[in-house]
């Protein structure tokens, strides 16, 4: 594997009862690049990604990260090997406040349980890596809100902190804008931009404004295969992305 991709697959297949939920996808993400997976409903984008965090096994393939085959790895390995999936390794815990939750996140990273019945004076020795990750992805006005009152957006952001806390390497966001208006958008938009200063991030988007404005290269999923890949004009301009997923006319 070139030294520039950090992580590759080849031949990732995932079949359900016959049906190819994934097929013969060869995929390779360039090291400090933004990529992201799009594609209509049902073209296998969600079951890709449970595939590169190992939620889901392979029918076939490999799948290789930084240079080590991970495709026989448990979930909690590939993470700590620094490949993290946002929004569903993170923990968030709706009655904890922001800062009580990113500081979960950061004892969660120490791997000590124990850390939970210690004294306050002990935890908070976390505070200061905590304060500076909620910073990070502008939540200090929210400091002492619980994760329950957050709006939308901002509770993703939170959900972005817990995700940071564990110091991925490659950060795996799965529609990190889902469900958004354009306020907060915006906002994760700028965040993710700011996350991927200093790692690789694979997202699935269906926002095409935070895809063209946000991505290094596009892979198009149409039936659990790669239709097209490359910059946003390549892909947007390719009559057959264009039918299957935008819309002929639709760029």
């Amino acid at each position: 594997m070139s030294a520039d991709i950090i992580l590759e697959t080849e031949d990732l297949t995932k079949e359900f009862a016959g049906f190819a939920a994934v097929g013969g996808v060869d995929l390779r993400v360039r090291r400090g690049s933004i990529h992201a997976l799009i594609g209509p409903n049902g073209a296998g984008k969600t079951t890709c990604f449970n595939l590169l965090t190992k939620f889901l096994s392979p029918t076939r393939g490999r799948i290789v990260f930084k240079g080590q085959d991970i495709t026989a790895m448990q979930p909690a390995d590939v993470a700590r090997l620094g490949l993290v999936r946002s929004f569903q390794i993170s923990a968030v815990f709706p009655h904890m406040t922001v800062l009580e939750n990113v500081r979960i996140a950061l004892q969660r990273l120490r791997g000590n349980s124990m850390d939970f019945w210690r004294s306050r004076a002990v935890l908070d020795q976390y505070n200061d890596r905590a304060m500076a990750l909620i910073a990070d992805v502008g939540l200090t006005e929210f400091t002492n809100w619980a994760a329950v009152e957050l709006p939308y957006g901002r509770k993703r952001a939170l959900e972005i902190a817990t995700t940071l806390a564990l110091d991925p390497e490659m950060l795996l966001l799965d529609e990190p804008t889902a469900g958004m208006g354009h306020e907060d958008i915006d906002r994760i938009s700028q965040l993710i931009r700011r996350v991927a200063a200093n790692r690789t991030v694979l997202m699935v988007e269906h926002n095409l404004s935070v895809v063209s404005d946000l991505s290094d290269t596009i892979t198009v999923l149409t039936r659990g295969r790669v239709l097209a890949e490359g910059d946003y004009e390549t892909v947007s301009n390719n009559p057959d992305v264009r039918e299957a997923y935008m819309g002929v006319g639709h760029a």
